[in-house]
């Protein structure tokens, strides 16, 4: 069994998070965590009309985020089995970024990815800004060289997606492949591509 840690910080994107924690049930070995974040709680409900019970209820396991001393704040909760750990942060904020670049953390979604750090576990933060400052660049590149990875929701547009439901399939595809999850949501195909 493979425990992934889903966090869901306050940026847009919550329906990026809703098709990952969709995608990681239906990996046979794969235990979720989930943390939504006080700050995504209204995001959730602008975007997807719903409350945090609705993420909640797509992972095996959910954490408050107001709870510093839950499982996912500790090491060794990351330890206690002999099976590879990652955490993904779907949507991760600026706010999330910069907590997590600086190492002042200030709830259970940035105390947990930081935790991830410095155990060395796969760490993938998932960001939603644009146009980015140079302070936004500068988190990046710190916590990049930290060992996380850092992948901004970007689209592609060469499996020629028809839905929205397709290109979040698609971006799912491509953050499970940072962590080595098996899947068939799609990849670069194999063929040359047509004249405009």
């Amino acid at each position: 069994m493979r425990d992934i840690l889903v966090g869901v910080s306050g940026a847009s994107g919550m329906p990026l998070a809703a098709s990952l924690l969709q995608h990681l049930r239906s990996i046979p070995r794969v235990r979720t965590h989930c943390i939504v974040s006080a700050g995504a709680v209204g995001v959730l409900r602008e975007e997807c009309g719903v409350g945090p019970e609705y993420l909640t209820a797509l992972a095996d396991v959910s954490w408050q985020a107001d709870d510093l001393g839950a499982g996912p704040s500790s090491g060794s909760w990351w330890r206690r089995e002999s099976c590879p750990a990652a955490m993904l942060v779907v949507p991760c904020s600026m706010g999330t970024l910069g907590a997590l670049a600086s190492g002042a953390t200030h709830n259970l979604v940035q105390r947990a990815a930081d935790v991830a750090l410095k155990e060395h576990l796969p760490l993938v933060l998932v960001t939603r800004e644009s146009p980015l400052s140079a302070i936004h660049l500068r988190n990046m590149l710190t916590l990049r060289e930290a060992g996380a990875v850092i992948m901004p929701f970007s689209p592609g547009f060469y499996l020629r997606p028809r839905s929205l439901d397709e290109m979040l399939s698609q971006t799912c595809g491509r953050i499970f492949d940072q962590i080595g999850l098996p899947h068939a949501l799609g990849r670069w195909p194999d063929r040359k591509c047509d004249a405009l």
